[in-house]
């Protein structure tokens, strides 16, 4: 079993009226602190003792209590292709809405737009399956991703949850970003974590691959953190053989409004399951 199986993505897009493979729900994936959001908006202004991986969970609350630019680029490879996507658009991650926009150049769909909005996830353009100019419609805790590293539908608040639960975290130094300075986290993943949010089939060949190598997959993570204890960048990379993928996400422009503005029912189409390059 390649490990480019599964960092490596469909190319094209796909949905699925049918039944989900697995039925898990956003729990399943990563385990919210007990108070749900609440408690997330509380411990963002908690205090820590000062533990590097106190430091990181307080940064990643504080950013989920609020709204935020975010400007995501995903590079893959399997040593011979390389694919990059970008995701970019203002989420309230607090209110659970936002609208991005996802472009793959080179790819057989070069572009999809996403609303999040109303506990559900639009998505735009989404053919064969779709009727043109209509949106597939899925719940946001039925959405499944299909390769390692990828949030389901490119859910920022996946990613966060990921970081948030990060281990053996050190203080990496002060780098610049966005023009000012933040400190740097590093740490890495376990298995458990990787797996959530992954479609069954991509959990079994993660498993696979766990079980082959006897140890977790060698992804790390590095958050970057700025003076106001708020996250404003996360990098996750893997690297293995002549396989890599690299996750990099900023955030910027914290509390301002976000507009997302779900479509009208007339032109949507409901669906179970997303797949393909650019939904993840």
């Amino acid at each position: 079993m390649s490990l480019a199986a599964v960092l490596l993505l469909a190319l094209g897009t796909g949905c699925s009226s049918g039944s989900s493979e697995s039925g898990s729900s956003e729990k399943d994936r990563v385990t919210e602190k007990p108070g749900g959001r609440a408690g997330a908006k509380a411990s963002a202004t908690k205090g820590t003792d000062g533990r590097p991986v106190d430091i990181v969970r307080a940064a990643v609350a504080k950013a989920r209590a609020t709204s935020a630019r975010i400007d995501e680029k995903i590079v893959l490879s399997d040593g011979t292709r390389t694919y990059t996507l970008s995701i970019a658009g203002p989420f309230d991650m607090a209110r659970d809405k936002g609208t991005l926009s996802v472009d793959f150049p080179g790819g057989a769909v070069d572009h999809i737009d996403e609303i999040f909005s109303r506990g559900r996830i639009y998505l735009t353009p989404m053919q064969p399956a779709i009727p043109k100019g209509a949106w597939a419609s899925i719940a946001r805790d039925k959405v499944e991703a299909h390769s390692l590293l990828r949030a389901p539908a490119n859910d920022p608040e996946h990613v966060l949850r990921q970081i948030a639960a990060m281990r053996k975290v050190t203080r990496f130094g002060t780098e610049t970003v966005g023009g000012r300075p933040a400190t740097r986290y590093r740490g890495s993943l376990d298995t458990a974590t990787l797996s959530l949010g992954l479609t069954a089939k991509a959990r079994r060949s993660l498993a696979k691959l766990h079980e082959m190598i006897r140890t977790d997959l060698p992804v790390f993570t590095d958050a970057w953190v700025d003076r106001a204890g708020r996250i404003v960048r996360v990098r996750l990379t893997h690297r293995f053989q002549t396989d890599s993928a690299e996750v990099t996400m900023t955030l910027s422009s914290f509390g301002q409004p976000v507009k997302a503005v779900a479509p009208d029912d007339s032109l949507t189409v409901p669906v179970m399951s997303v797949s393909g390059a650019l939904p993840g």
